[in-house]
């Protein structure tokens, strides 16, 4: 604990960091009073967070001291997915843990499966000791890519790394894109920088297939179909070269294959693109001029964009912009998805790969968990999978082909451990639920990939209940496993201090709650990009070695639209504006504000089906169906639903969700899950 920074008789104030899957990574004040947290607000003196949080997290207590929240161990005693669990002590739990999973790991390790994603996004109780575990043990390697790596490869790919401009510069922008973002949902900090700079004159476009709440705000909406961003990017590309808005000093000295690039983009006239994308050429023709003649012009994308097959090539279309018409020059020009590429975050030293002992265990992409769980041993594939640890994560729900998902969960051959706040819809399929602390309860640290600063989360109250850190449990479940390394003995504070080492002044954190990297203003306006060449590659030779093509294209998605009469509606699955993927559905004063499970669709697709505001509906494909209640909304463009997610299946009127017909398949780049590439058909229930 740390000493009061006030001490007005209104109880003390502790520093920490909010944990869940943002960019805003936002500084928090806990206050608390006689041992309880009695309010989490954002940090004033924090730039970022500027003393503001989002509707979600400024009820963070509710969380913390949600009645249902689970408080001991639990043992399952009926059925798979009943939800019927008895309490027993942690040392019964953590015995029969150790005693299913060793005789598993003497036949072959790899058998042992981790599932985890950014349940916190801290660096200590995401990974920091749960890595060094399922090293030791050598279990199967999972591929973590279900949100951000189509667009994080397509950076890697473009720009050598996921770096961009800094997200305070936008505030000076001119022309600012919001492309794939809503940002007054999802990046509320952004949207009031872009705010700032709206009321000094600069215009604000919205591309995205949905009219979100952040198109409402913005001068222009751009409602492309899903999965045609890079024919738009292409198209920008064409009208820049025909009228010759490009920085051609720019382009030679800091580009790599410039000339093949303008040949493939030549061949995407804005009448190419209008008709793929499904949008005004003369809209088109607009957003090139401004953007070719506007000086600074800065892009903010964000995930959803590269959530389809060609997600990585749209990425890597997009992100060649700002450097043909020299945007990288000015600090307020250039382009930002992820700044996460700029923290010299010591992985392997957290995660100490070094305990595989020259091991190379198979690695199962986690998009595809569905499949996975279903499949018997074999050569390719290896043993078949006998044990499961999830934390951080709450596939049953937020996983594609969900059917698929809980079948496979709901093998009695299955052991599963789920460590959790709350009896989410994976937590009732478990052998065994453990129960975790809060952001309120536990050291860690944070990066972001939102903006340039490292965060330290102090404990600001006991764990409630018998709750246990993510680390304390693999500490315990290493020991009865018998690994005696010493790296098992590190506590939660070192492994804050190295996960930065030297790079980052530790005391400042333990004195204000964040440090800002030193990045220069303007990363990139003499080059310098984070490639093999330096410069901002067009085409990618990397690409090239591996049979794929080395320059920036539209893929059509894997389930076009209009391809498939029996289900010709496009279907996207944003977040709704209350939650937080599967996080906060059971906040009972956010569920609130959202209502119930909505589909949007247009009045265009609704009349000739017969569907009225407020109906319920049946939305399904060939993998499934679910249902929910149709609102009929401008929001959606015609012949596209948005699907708004992701609610726990428990709470869903038929028992599933959204992701009862999403698909398993995977992005160009990156091997990520194509969520916004899926048809469906909609029609009324009886």
């Amino acid at each position: 604990m740390q000493p009061p920074i006030n001490a007005n008789g209104q109880g003390s104030t502790v520093r920490g960091a909010c944990p869940h899957d943002c960019p805003d990574t936002c500084a928090l004040l806990t206050t608390v009073q006689d041992g309880r947290a009695i309010r989490v607000q954002g940090n004033p003196a924090h730039r970022h967070t500027d003393g503001a949080l989002c509707t979600k997290v400024s009820r963070y207590t509710e969380r913390s001291y949600h009645p249902d929240r689970i408080l001991t161990p639990l043992r399952r005693t009926g059925p798979k997915g009943s939800g019927q669990f008895t309490p027993v002590s942690w040392d019964e739990a953590l015995d029969e843990i150790a005693s299913r999973l060793k005789p598993i790991a003497a036949r072959d390790p790899q058998a042992i499966l981790p599932y985890s994603y950014a349940g916190t996004m801290g660096l200590v109780q995401s990974e920091g000791m749960a890595a060094r575990f399922f090293h030791r043990l050598g279990a199967s390697h999972l591929e973590r890519t279900i949100c951000a790596t189509a667009g994080g490869e397509g950076l890697v790919h473009t720009l050598g790394g996921k770096v961009g401009m800094k997200v305070e510069h936008f505030a000076e922008s001119k022309l600012i894109l919001i492309w794939g973002s809503n940002s007054i949902g999802s990046n509320l900090h952004f949207w009031r920088v872009a705010q700032q700079a709206k009321r000094d004159g600069a215009r604000l476009v919205c591309i995205d297939p949905r009219r979100t709440e952040t198109a409402d705000k913005c001068h222009e909406h751009i409602a492309l179909l899903p999965g045609t961003d890079a024919a738009l990017a292409l198209a920008l590309m064409h009208e820049l070269i025909v009228n010759d808005w490009l920085d051609h000093d720019y382009i030679a000295r800091h580009t790599l294959g410039w000339e093949r690039l303008r040949e493939r983009a030549l061949q995407w006239p804005p009448e190419r693109a209008a008709q793929v994308c499904g949008v005004p050429v003369e809209q088109i023709r607009r957003l090139a001029r401004d953007y070719g003649t506007t000086k600074p012009a800065a892009i903010r994308l964000n995930y959803g964009m590269q959530r389809v097959r060609g997600g990585g090539n749209a990425v890597r279309a997009i992100a060649c912009l700002p450097a043909l018409v020299g945007a990288w020059r000015d600090r307020a020009g250039g382009l930002l998805l992820s700044a996460s590429g700029f923290f010299p975050i010591r992985r392997q030293a957290l995660h100490r790969p070094d305990l595989l002992a020259g091991r190379t265990p198979r690695t199962i992409n986690m998009v595809t968990i569905g499949d996975d769980l279903l499949r018997e041993a074999s050569p390719p594939f290896g043993p078949k999978i006998e044990a499961l640890i999830v934390y951080d994560s709450n596939p049953v729900a937020v996983a594609p082909e969900s059917g698929k998902v809980v079948q496979g969960f709901a093998r009695e051959d299955l052991f599963t451990v789920v460590l959790e706040h709350f009896q989410t819809d994976t937590a009732d399929y478990a052998d065994i639920i453990l129960p975790a602390t809060t952001q309120l309860e536990h050291w860690d640290i944070h990066a972001s990939y939102g903006h340039t600063d490292v965060l330290l989360n102090r404990p600001a109250i006991a764990p409630v209940g018998q709750a246990r850190p993510n680390t304390e449990v693999f500490r315990a479940l290493a020991a009865r496993m018998g690994f005696d390394d010493p790296c098992f003995a590190d506590d939660d504070l070192s492994l804050c201090r190295s996960a930065f080492g030297d790079a980052v002044d530790f005391e400042q954190l333990l004195d204000q709650g964040y440090a800002t990297l030193p990045i220069p203003d303007a990363p990139f306006a003499d080059g310098g990009f984070p490639t093999a060449s330096g410069k901002c590659e067009f085409f990618s030779e990397r690409l090239a070695r591996q049979g794929m093509d080395g320059l920036p294209d539209h893929l059509p998605n894997h389930e076009p639209a209009g391809s498939d009469p029996r289900h010709p509606l496009a279907m996207i699955s944003p977040p709704a504006r209350n939650f937080l993927n599967s996080s906060f559905v059971n906040v009972k004063s956010l569920r609130d504000i959202e209502g119930e499970p909505l589909l949007e669709i247009h009045a265009h697709d609704a009349q000739p089906r017969g569907i009225a505001d407020g109906q319920l509906v049946r939305v399904f494909n060939d993998r499934g169906e679910y249902r929910c209640k149709a609102r009929i909304s401008e929001r959606a463009r015609p012949g596209v639903v948005n699907g708004l997610g992701i609610w726990w299946r428990k709470l869903g009127p038929s028992g599933t969700n959204v992701n009862e017909v999403t698909s398993q398949r995977l992005t160009d780049l990156g091997n990520g899950p194509v969520f916004y590439d899926c048809l469906v058909e909609v029609s009324p229930c009886a």
